[in-house]
């Protein structure tokens, strides 16, 4: 029989076509279709979230990043899913950052995750940068009893006062620094500033070119914390376990060192002095490794947080000026009895506090945390499976219109309300919540006082594009020129001069 054009043309056509539909397919099959039917014997009352799992190996990456990097939509991402399968339980199915997923988009849905150590474990970062010592990693008592010592040495209201007096001698220091440059990038300043301070209350360090180090290593290792874990030379997550190894180096000869003086020769009793010191109730004392992953989770989890907020306070303030004239008024009036703010003077400012919020409610520094299911899991109606990553889509709470009006625009005044419960969830949820929640909120206050009392600034690139991996900042990293503010005398003279001018 004579295989003419056309039937050659439609045979590889339909060859094309099956193949297109089998790796449009494929990771549903291996993935979705094994758990429905075997691990739970094809029960109709028991079903996958709906959402499409993507093509192999990529999974849905390659959809992830067309909104994240090329477009820049990142929140059109879950939008999509929404107009294709309705808003449901707040839960999708999908295939990201190597692992069959569940998305959870809505406040319920997070909730039930943040807050159930049951049933979810930490799923990413890769353990292998933190520590599997960390905090963040931590179950049961172990985990009770470093974060009780956490909360108390740095989110308690004594450890407030005290920390609040000493991070601003490096703050006013960095703000005079920066006028006299005139011209600075708000994100490389900011976090040198605040690693200075993390370095001072976490583990004593003080500035110069050992903490500038340090610096350079947390900043590599911070690079690979949210990298694919591939052990390849070359790659971020290669190059974070080598920055990790220089850093534990370090920690540990700061270890010994404190060792051997003992804690009489020393002054300081920081963070790291006070995790050397912790036991367990049979007297127990912390291994050096468990004291040293603690120390790296916590700078980790404090430097880019702080320093992405610091940023926005720039940024939004230069947006808004209606704002920053609110905030002047308030602290202009603020009797600081010296140099410094207290951490009671902080309590009082209402409309700071609600700048506070709103910058980070708008930053999303972490605009998604991941769990682990530990075991199959039910969710109204929807199975969650066992060793499948469950993806909190913080984000998309903090900016869905169902949760705070006009969520784009930069209105503290939103917060003259408390937020729908489950809606604002910038430091996480549940046992795991952010332990330096309060810390991160004074620092930032602090910031504030200081800017707005003594200076001015303006945006060199006030409609600079958005970058939003692996966090979201414009990507100039809001590049300003900034200057003293001359004191209130010296308008007053000025008009009185000109106003005797023929």
């Amino acid at each position: 029989m004579e295989i003419t054009l056309g039937m050659w043309i439609a045979n590889v056509v339909g060859i094309i076509t099956l193949l297109g539909w089998g790796l449009w397919w494929w990771n549903y099959f291996r993935f979705a279709l094994p758990v429905t039917f075997w691990r739970f014997g094809g029960r109709t009352t028991v079903k996958l979230p709906p959402g499409h799992m993507g093509i192999p190996f990529f999974g849905e990456m390659l959809h992830f990043l067309w909104y994240f990097k090329v477009i820049l939509r990142p929140d059109d991402f879950i939008n999509n899913k929404r107009d294709k399968y309705g808003d449901g339980e707040g839960l999708y199915k999908s295939h990201l950052f190597g692992s069959p997923s569940i998305i959870a988009s809505s406040p319920s849905a997070n909730k039930f995750n943040l807050q159930s150590d049951a049933n979810f474990g930490m799923g990413w970062p890769a353990t292998q940068i933190i520590g599997n010592n960390s905090l963040l990693f931590l179950q049961g008592s172990s985990h009770a009893r470093i974060r009780g010592l956490v909360v108390k040495a740095i989110n308690q209201p004594n450890a407030l006062r005290k920390i609040a007096i000493m991070v601003q001698p490096r703050i006013v220091a960095a703000l005079q620094l920066w006028s006299e440059k005139g011209r600075i990038v708000a994100l490389q300043e900011a976090k040198k500033v605040t690693f200075e301070n993390i370095g001072k209350y976490f583990s004593g360090f003080e500035p110069g070119p050992h903490l500038d180090t340090l610096d350079q290593l947390f900043a590599g290792m911070i690079k690979g914390v949210r990298s694919q874990p591939i052990k390849i030379p070359g790659t971020a997550y290669h190059h974070a376990l080598q920055y990790r190894k220089k850093v534990m180096t370090i920690l540990t000869k700061e270890i010994n060192k404190r060792k051997f003086e003992g804690n009489a020769a020393r002054a300081k009793f920081d963070l790291l002095d006070q995790l050397l010191n912790l036991k367990d109730a049979d007297g127990h004392q912390l291994q050096d490794e468990e004291v040293l992953d603690n120390i790296v989770g916590l700078i980790i989890a404090g430097y880019e947080s702080t320093s992405l907020s610091i940023m926005w306070i720039l940024y939004y303030l230069a947006k808004y000026p209606n704002v920053l004239k609110k905030l002047r008024e308030e602290h202009i009036n603020v009797d600081t009895n010296g140099d410094f703010i207290t951490r009671d003077d902080i309590l009082k400012l209402q409309y700071t506090n609600k700048v506070v919020e709103e910058t980070i409610r708008l930053a999303n520094v972490s605009a998604f945390v991941f769990r682990t299911a530990k075991r199959d899991v039910e969710y109204k109606g929807y199975k969650i499976p066992k060793g499948w990553k469950v993806i909190c889509w913080l984000r998309y709470i903090h900016i869905d219109p169902k949760n705070f009006e006009d969520p784009l625009c930069f209105n503290p005044d939103r917060w003259n309300e408390q937020p729908k419960p489950g809606t604002f969830l910038v430091f996480g949820g549940g046992s795991k919540i952010c332990p330096g929640n309060m810390l991160a909120r004074m620092q930032v206050a602090i910031f504030i006082h200081h800017l707005v009392v003594g200076y001015r600034w303006e945006l060199v690139n006030a409609d600079a594009e958005m970058s939003y991996l692996p966090h979201p900042r414009p990507i100039d990293g809001v590049e300003i020129n900034i200057s003293k503010r001359r004191p209130l005398f010296y308008f007053v003279l000025h008009d009185l001069v000109w106003s005797f001018q023929p």
